[in-house]
């Protein structure tokens, strides 16, 4: 078992507590409380998950992520997000071309479980693409196009994710095998 920090817990409170008046968008003093109770009962019920150690690797708090880098990745991705959905849509308005879905399989060298689950969910946010399954530093993702893909195999967002946890220029992703062919894949 794991210590849980107070460094964790009041970062969790924080950002749980933001995002419910974010979205509430109510600020009296009744909507407040019942945001800081409806935090207070998520933070109690996954109290035990957190006190579990998934992957050996895990940190216990957010002390190795660069905080300052966050809002940079943040646009980044957004700013992907919007190309991306932009290229989605042009292969659904257009329809005289042909679509051949990818499968990419890939091995990552990221410090920790937390890097690996932010480029996971990165990739997955990304229209055209979707992680299918991460089993240690191994990623198997579908993409719609080659160029919905371009970001990863190019070591762009991999690096990106690097950058929330290290001043490092290490190349991030390795072992790249691209699938296009239906019959390629039932061989896998």
């Amino acid at each position: 078992m794991k210590k849980l920090s107070y460094v964790n817990l009041v970062l969790s409170f924080i950002a749980l507590m933001g995002f419910w008046l974010i979205m509430s968008g109510i600020y009296q003093p009744m909507q407040i409380a019942q945001g800081v109770i409806s935090v207070a009962i998520v933070m109690a019920v996954n109290h035990k998950l957190k006190l579990h150690k998934f992957f050996d690797d895990e940190m216990d708090d957010l002390r190795l992520l660069r905080f300052y880098y966050v809002p940079v990745y943040v646009i980044w991705l957004l700013k992907e997000i919007i190309l991306a959905g932009l290229h989605v849509a042009t292969v659904i308005i257009f329809p005289g071309r042909q679509v051949e879905t990818y499968i990419l399989k890939f091995k990552v060298d990221l410090p920790s479980a937390h890097a690996r689950m932010i480029l996971g969910n990165s990739i997955t946010l990304t229209p055209g693409t979707l992680t299918i399954d991460i089993t240690e530093d191994e990623y198997i993702v579908h993409a719609l196009t080659p160029k919905s893909f371009e970001a990863i195999t190019s070591d762009i967002m991999p690096r990106k994710v690097l950058k929330l946890f290290s001043t490092e220029e290490i190349p991030v992703i390795y072992d790249i095998q691209i699938l296009n062919k239906s019959e390629q894949i039932k061989q896998r």
